[in-house]
C-alpha cells in the first residue's frame, strides 16, 4: 500500500502548515522589542526625571527661588505638609502654593 503525504499532492497546502508548525515565539519577538524599546525611550527617563523631582521638592528650604508649573517665579518663605508659601516680588505678595505645583528652581537674579 502507497500513501501520498500532503507534501506530495500539493506543495501549497503544505506551505502554511510548514509554517505554523515552526512560528513558536517568533511572531512575539517584534512586539517584545518594541516594547522594550518604549521602556528605554519612554518610561526611563519619566522615571529619572521624576526621582529627581522628587529630590528637589523633598529639599527645598527658605530662600530658594523656584517656579510653578504656571510660570510664576517666587522665593520660598514656608514650607508646611504639602504645602508651600512663596513670596512674589515686587510687592512682595505671599502664595500659598502645593508643593507639587512648584516645578523646578530659577535661577538666581544677576545670572
Amino acid at each position: 500500500m502507497h500513501f501520498v503525504t500532503l507534501e506530495q499532492a500539493d506543495p501549497w497546502l503544505a506551505a502554511p502548515a510548514m509554517l505554523l508548525q515552526g512560528a513558536g515565539w517568533s511572531p512575539f519577538v517584534p512586539i517584545l522589542l518594541m516594547i522594550g524599546i518604549f521602556f528605554l525611550l519612554v518610561i526611563w527617563p519619566a522615571r529619572k526625571r521624576q526621582k529627581k523631582l522628587d529630590a528637589m521638592l523633598a529639599n527645598l528650604v527658605s530662600g530658594d527661588r523656584v517656579v510653578t508649573n504656571g510660570g510664576l517665579i517666587g522665593t520660598v518663605v514656608g514650607l508646611a505638609e504639602g504645602r508651600v508659601t512663596l513670596r512674589i516680588a515686587p510687592d512682595a505678595v505671599k502664595l500659598e502654593f502645593a508643593r507639587s505645583a512648584v516645578v523646578g528652581m530659577a535661577e538666581k537674579p544677576g545670572k
